[in-house]
């Protein structure tokens, strides 16, 4: 007997099976009109104008769509036989590890976990589902002969396409799903009986569900991708029968051209030398570009859940070289992927690392007290080395704090969260059983919280329609995976994420010290993201509530990413700066005043109101003089190792 959960599972499955059950007989009639000379056209009319693709395909085309099933069948054996060599466990692991439709799994996990009557109200459906087909089908019927295809009552960018409202079928087709999309998601937000994260979990899983089975996503239910098929002769599916196998060979989905960049000679291509270096991480210290710097150096932790050169992409684009060009000196702490090596690191070692860095410039440079900026999980460890610093009287180390996207409390953290109850926590535990967390994962984790733009785009573009892949910098670092600790992500989940103690005075220790964020004293500059779905701008700005030093806090526009690098010569997006002191979010939006373009020369300007002395750029400012032990040139090795 089959059970209860699982019979709810796939009940709740029934009006997107439907849809395409229904949709069947009539997408099986009407492609069967658009072969050439097919017996199914109406009277009157001949297989070269019967149906939306007739016209694409000869008699003499056969021996093409010959050649491209024959290549898709050979591709396909020698990946087959490629994979029988691995051992089946890793083999098993790595396609995990890629494969979006894990992400239908995860939601439907989520839906059993709710109670059986969860969706309701098919009545209203039904007379929805009758009313949407009256209304779609009652426009091409009333459409004068000649006339543009009619305006539909609902919208989506992936169904932009014209080929969508050519013919009433793939109309119907598309419309039907966005209502049912829209009755599941109205259908959680009307439900009773949930916890609020019960409900966020629904919600998730919902949208999960609803982007997979997009009709968008299928090669017959997706006409750009049938007049493709028909245009190429299938070899658009040739092609995307590359790109899909050497995705399942490197286990992870591509969203750019790998060729197209080189760290070190277009990415990561600033001057400088690593000048220190631990089994965590490297230390790279910049050239200088200016006859005179800044007298406080400026040390940078990027967050090791990625590379550090999201901060230093191409030379336009580059925060670091733009700060070194601005007369700063600057390091980078630049980590090390995970490895089995690292299995018994935890988040003492980082916040160790941290002050062990703080330490290392301010001996090199023979100089009281660094700025320091912190990215997202390594803001939020910064928070915590400056509480520590602060509680051992070693506040003034630090002269001053900058946080990138980096957040302290956790309560309003937004759609991470839906990862981290106890069935994830144990799922994700099963993925590290070597002690590290392979960098893959979180990358599908990260992609599935925009699987709309991330995942199922891709699918479409790169597999079904056999597009190349374009070369994209900022794509490119982000399918850089590193690979995580798994005590370290395990602990940061479950003791920041999921029980928010870090804003918790002495509920959490760290190399021996007791954390009080209220302890921080440090001039303080938070940047957040409006659009930023990973660490959001309401959770961000909760730092302003726990530290007790004087704190700026600036709102740029766009997201995690393109919020934080967003160079002045770009001339894009914006920011807003109003009253740090406001008593929230929204109080300090409506007293802040919009500024066009990039942000980074206002908290330039903030760091020199901190301190603005100058000293000559000689010395050790310039690493690898003469004199100067260093190790290797920037980037380093710890960047490029996999």
């Amino acid at each position: 007997m089959a059970d209860k959960d699982d019979t709810f599972a796939s009940d709740a499955m029934q009006p997107f099976r439907a849809l395409f059950d229904v949709q069947g007989e009539t997408m099986r009639e009407m492609f069967a009109r658009s072969l050439p000379g097919s017996a199914a056209a109406r009277p009157g009319e001949d297989g070269a104008t019967a149906g939306l693709f007739g016209s694409m395909i000869g008699p003499g085309d056969m021996a093409e769509w010959a050649k491209a099933g024959t290549q898709l069948q050979q591709m396909w054996l020698e990946f087959a036989a490629l994979q029988t060599t691995r051992a089946a466990d890793k083999a098993t692991q790595d396609a995990n590890l890629f494969d979006p439709a894990q992400w239908l799994t995860i939601s439907q996990g989520m839906l059993k976990q709710l109670p059986v009557d969860a969706f309701s109200a098919p009545t209203r459906l039904a007379q929805e589902s009758l009313q949407l087909w009256q209304n779609v089908l009652g426009r091409y019927l009333d459409k004068p002969s000649g006339e543009d295809a009619p305006e539909l009552p609902r919208e989506d960018r992936r169904f932009a396409d014209p080929a969508w409202r050519e013919h009433p079928a793939f109309a119907l087709l598309h419309q039907t799903y966005l209502m049912l999309t829209e009755y599941f998601q109205q259908s959680v937000k009307a439900m009773g009986g949930l916890d609020k994260e019960k409900r966020k979990q629904l919600e998730f899983a919902v949208s999960a569900l609803a982007e997979a089975m997009s009709p968008d996503n299928f090669l017959l239910t997706n006409p750009v991708v049938m007049k493709r098929t028909i245009e190429t002769r299938g070899q658009n599916l040739v092609r995307g029968m590359q790109h899909l196998i050497a995705d399942l060979k490197r286990g992870q989905l591509t969203h750019t051209d790998t060729d197209a960049f080189t760290l070190g000679e277009n990415l990561a291509a600033t001057p400088g030398k690593v000048v220190h270096e631990t089994p965590l991480y490297q230390l790279v210290q910049y050239s200088p570009s200016t006859k005179d710097v800044f007298e406080v150096p400026l040390v940078i932790f990027p967050p090791w859940i990625n590379r550090f050169y999201i901060l230093d992409l191409t030379p336009k684009k580059s925060f670091i070289k733009w700060a070194v060009d601005q007369g700063l000196t600057v390091f980078v702490v630049s980590w090390k992927s995970a490895d089995e090596s690292m299995a018994d690191i935890v988040w003492d070692d980082y916040i160790r690392a941290q002050i062990g860095a703080i330490d290392h410039v301010r001996e090199r440079l023979r100089v009281p007290h660094v700025h320091t900026i912190g990215y997202c999980v390594a803001g939020t460890t910064l928070a915590a080395t400056l509480a520590i610093l602060a509680r051992r009287g070693e506040a003034d180390k630090v002269k001053s704090a900058t946080f990138f996207t980096a957040q302290v409390d956790f309560e309003k953290s937004g759609e991470l969260r839906h990862f981290i109850d106890d069935s994830q926590l144990e799922m994700i535990g099963q993925l590290s059983p070597k002690g590290y967390l392979d960098g893959r994962y979180l990358a599908a984790t990260f992609n599935a919280l925009r699987g709309k733009d991330l995942i199922w785009n891709y699918v479409v573009n790169n597999y079904l329609l056999g597009e190349d892949y374009p070369a994209f910098d900022l794509l490119h670092w982000n399918g850089d995976v590193t690979n995580l600790p798994a005590r370290w992500h395990n602990d940061y989940l479950r003791d920041l994420y999921r029980d928010n103690k870090l804003v918790v005075p002495d509920a959490l220790s760290a190399d021996g010290t007791p954390i009080d964020l209220t302890k921080i004293e440090t001039p303080c500059f938070i940047q957040a993201g409006r659009e930023d779905h990973i660490a959001p701008a309401e959770s961000v700005w909760r730092a302003t509530e726990h530290f007790s030093g004087p704190v700026e806090f600036l709102l740029a526009g766009s997201g995690h990413i393109a919020g934080v690098v967003n160079p002045p010569a770009a001339n894009k997006y914006q920011y807003w700066v109003g009253d740090s002191d406001a008593f929230s979010l929204e109080a300090y939006i409506e007293s802040a005043t919009e500024h066009p373009g990039s942000w980074w020369p206002h908290w330039l300007g903030w760091l020199e109101r901190q301190d603005s002395a100058r000293v000559p750029a000689t010395g050790k400012r310039k690493p690898g003089g003469r004199g100067d032990s260093v190790i290797e040139d920037a980037p380093g090795r710890y960047v490029k190792t996999r």
